[in-house]
Formats: structure tokens, C-alpha cells, sequence
């Protein structure tokens, strides 16, 4: 595979989502319902004796717990060590593992499940990400992933073009890039998406910063400033019912491994 430009910072990732650790589990919603979905379709894979599973990306441990409820043997692996020790004090695991998604610290074969819920978008490049969660996995297993697609955040995104010419929202990929990413393998993929409200402006980037999500690839996700500025972004942002959009385009996709 040729060499990718690596646009991440990978320690400032794991820096914001260790500062969010705390109030992660209160702020994950959309993770939450993502997760849920995804879950749902590896429903046939989860049935029956227990499983090797790794949870790629695990967060707070949230998922490697339901995985455990339903009687397998996990792994949680995060960039994050403040998320990695939230999962520990919550028990959420057999086995915890520092590591990159991308570089999966982990020998061929070694996991029946792959599941990683909304992490594979922290990554440089998705086609990397699903060759390294197809590789640890063995044939007869599957991976799982969940994503943000283009379109996401878009609401908040023009709103800050308004305010000073600059998106501060992380660019995602389109699903022409999603099923390119995808095409090598046995797969199948779908696209959906989910609008959140909010009553104001400090609530909806406070969501954000509660997942983690205030990383901005390239530099800083603008923060949220002076008082003015959130003004500023509260009157530009167009509202739904009186209350403030935003929209996720969620990506679920299965590899069936062979």
C-alpha cells in the first residue's frame, strides 16, 4: 500500500477524547444509537458460543460491556488512555490495549468480531482502517464498523462561515469514498441519518466537546471563544422548530471475512 499523508495528529485526538473521558457517558447519545445499530445487524454473529471480540476505538467501554453481556470474551482497544482507564473502572473488558486503529497492535487472525463504533473518522485513511480490522480478523468472522459520511455537522458548519469564514467542522467522506474503501472486500453497507436538536448553541457544542469531538484535523476545532462569538454563531445558526439542528449522515457497514 503506498504512503499516506498523515493529516491526523493522533496524540491530539487521544488528548481531547482523555479530557472528555468523564463526560463521555452522559454525552454519548448518538454513539449510543449508532452502536445499537450496529449491534443489531451483527445480531447472527453475536448468537451463539462465546466469541473473541475486540471493540476498535472502545471510548468509555460502553460497547465492550454489552459485548460481554451477550456472553463474549473482549478486548478494548483505545488511543485514548483516559478512555482506556474509564472502561477499566467500569470493568468493561477481558483485556485492554492501548493502540491505533490504522497500526492494530494485534497478530493476524486473532479476533472472530471486529467492532468499531464512530472511531474509523479519527483516522488518515478509511481503506487503511478496514485492512488492518480485516486482518486481525479471522475468515468466517466479520467487521464491523459504524462512520460519519459527508453532510455531517453541516449545519454548524455554515453557520461558522458566517461568523468568520471557516467551517471548524472536520471534512468526512463521501460514500462514493466509503464504498471505495469497502470494495475489496465481501461487504455491505448502509446510510442514514440522524438530526439532533438542541435549545441553544452552549448545549449543542458542549454535546461535542463531551464525545471528544473538538479535534479539528489540521489544527484546533475552534473553540468555543468569547461570548461574542457564541452570539455571533447563535444568530447564524438557523433554527428547526425553534430549536438548533444537527445532522449526522451515518455510515453501518459489515466485511465479511473470508
Amino acid at each position: 500500500m503506498g504512503a499516506v499523508t498523515e493529516l491526523v495528529n493522533k496524540q491530539a485526538v487521544a488528548n481531547a477524547f482523555s479530557r472528555a473521558a468523564k463526560s463521555y457517558e452522559n454525552a454519548a447519545q448518538l454513539q449510543r444509537e449508532s452502536g445499537e445499530a450496529l449491534l443489531a445487524l451483527a445480531a447472527e454473529f453475536a448468537a451463539g458460543p462465546a466469541k473473541q471480540v475486540l471493540d476498535a476505538g472502545c471510548g468509555t467501554g460502553y460497547f465492550s460491556r454489552r459485548w460481554r453481556e451477550l456472553g463474549h470474551h473482549v478486548t478494548a482497544l483505545d488511543l485514548s488512555n483516559g478512555m482506556l482507564e474509564a472502561a477499566r473502572l467500569q470493568d468493561s473488558a477481558d483485556h485492554y490495549q492501548y493502540g491505533d486503529i490504522e497500526y492494530l497492535p494485534l497478530e493476524d487472525n486473532s479476533v472472530d468480531i471486529s467492532f468499531s463504533n464512530l472511531a474509523v473518522q479519527w483516522c488518515n485513511a478509511l481503506p487503511r482502517a478496514l485492512q488492518e480490522l480485516e486482518r486481525v480478523t479471522r475468515p468466517g468472522g466479520v467487521v464491523l464498523f459504524s462512520t460519519l459520511a459527508t453532510g455531517s455537522l453541516n449545519e454548524l458548519s455554515k453557520a461558522w462561515m458566517k461568523v468568520d469564514g471557516r467551517p471548524h467542522v472536520n471534512p468526512f467522506l463521501t460514500p462514493d469514498k466509503v464504498a471505495e474503501a469497502c470494495a475489496p472486500y465481501h461487504h455491505h453497507v448502509q446510510f442514514t441519518q440522524r438530526t439532533m436538536l438542541f435549545p441553544d448553541v452552549m448545549s449543542l457544542m458542549h454535546s461535542l466537546k463531551g464525545i471528544g469531538a473538538t479535534h479539528l484535523k489540521g489544527g484546533r476545532l475552534g473553540g468555543l471563544g468569547g461570548r461574542q462569538r457564541i452570539n455571533l454563531l447563535d444568530k447564524h445558526y438557523v433554527r428547526q422548530q425553534n430549536m438548533l439542528p444537527l445532522s449526522y449522515h451515518l455510515v453501518y457497514g459489515v466485511i465479511y471475512c473470508e
